[in-house]
């Protein structure tokens, strides 16, 4: 007995996944922002940051270093947030037509891509670059794993796939068109 699965039960599938990072990701992103706005407002409750992050150490350090990191991490996690959504997006407009993959939409849909992962590779890079600095600075910190920021090189790899891979539908696009006209 053969099972025959097509690509589009694989991208319902790939829907479904999309749907529940992105909501995964919506809670983190959201749980980012709503702590670091909360530890301006409500000093006694920095103790714990989201997913147990403890940046205590760094609060009372500077307040200032303290909103800088946390900003990287909500600038981070937001844009990661941003490519699920437009996944969810692509997916449920059902802009992707299987029988004409090269087409403008998926072209927007990966340079986006592309851009959004080169902005966390490079934001991933700075907040890694600046955590090293503050632990030279004698501050207690999270290591890098738990503060989200690593993979930064992997980030900017992507991005430049992806670039490649945009460019590569955009010639296919170019060799469509040439061929439509031609008939």
């Amino acid at each position: 007995m053969e099972i025959k699965i097509s690509t589009a039960q694989i991208l319902k599938v790939l829907y479904i996944l999309s749907w529940i990072i992105f909501i995964g990701l919506c809670i983190e992103a959201c749980g980012f922002i709503f702590n670091t706005a909360l530890a301006f407002f409500k000093t006694d409750n920095i103790g714990i940051f989201w997913q147990q992050i403890d940046l205590t150490q760094l609060y009372n350090f500077d307040k200032g270093h303290y909103f800088a990191i946390t900003t990287y991490l909500s600038i981070i996690a937001v844009m990661k947030t941003l490519i699920f959504y437009l996944i969810v997006k692509l997916l449920h407009d059902k802009k992707l037509n299987l029988t004409k993959p090269f087409n403008p939409e998926v072209v927007r849909f990966i340079i986006i891509l592309s851009y959004l992962t080169l902005g966390i590779g490079l934001f991933t890079h700075f907040g890694v670059n600046y955590a090293e600095w503050l632990y030279k600075q004698d501050v207690k910190m999270p290591d890098i794993y738990h503060l989200r920021l690593a993979g930064g090189d992997v980030w900017l790899f992507m991005s430049v796939t992806l670039y490649v891979i945009a460019q590569i539908f955009k010639r296919g696009i170019e060799i469509q068109n040439e061929n439509d006209l031609t008939i």
